[in-house]
């Protein structure tokens, strides 16, 4: 029987940080739960922004969430109308607790895996032909300088019940 590790859980401390930064004894529960909620509540509300992570760092009275984004201009809005909002928003589910909201741009949103796997599957739910939304989509990421690139689908392609792999 093959082990399957968790491929995020694997390299957390060697190349990948953690995406929660704090520490209790006491409630450590609850703000786990707090950042959980946090997060599918801001997947909800910036879903057409392309955002993959969201980092939480937590002090006495006081968050930082940095926001990592392909499209900074859609969470931003005009004149950060819409950041403001959503820092307005994030305080007022937190409970008096101060709030900073970072953005940050990713360069290359081809070379982001949750982006890429997003990417495909919007095309498949558009109806586009599979085997060509999975080869541009690892053609464009290769050409972006990546090492290497699989893409698993599966379910009802073209008619058939089948998985993929390329």
């Amino acid at each position: 029987m093959g082990h399957k590790v968790h491929p995020t859980g694997l390299r957390i401390g060697i190349i990948y940080d953690w995406q929660s930064k704090w520490y209790s004894q006491r409630n450590y529960t609850q703000l786990l739960h707090e950042d959980i909620a946090l997060r599918r509540w801001l997947e909800r509300m910036l879903k057409d922004a392309a955002v993959p992570r969201v980092e939480i760092e937590r002090n006495a009275n006081q968050m930082r969430i940095a926001i990592y984004t392909a499209r900074p201009g859609v969470v931003i809005g005009s004149r950060g109308a819409r950041v403001d909002e959503l820092r307005r928003q994030i305080e007022a589910r937190m409970k008096g607790r101060k709030v900073k909201v970072d953005i940050f741009e990713i360069k290359q949103p081809e070379l982001d895996a949750t982006l890429v796997a997003r990417s495909v599957a919007e095309q498949l739910q558009r109806r586009v032909a599979f085997r060509r939304a999975v080869k541009q989509t690892l053609q464009r990421t290769m050409q972006r300088g990546a090492l290497g690139c699989r893409i698993a689908i599966g379910g009802r392609l073209g008619g058939a019940e089948m998985s993929r792999r390329h």
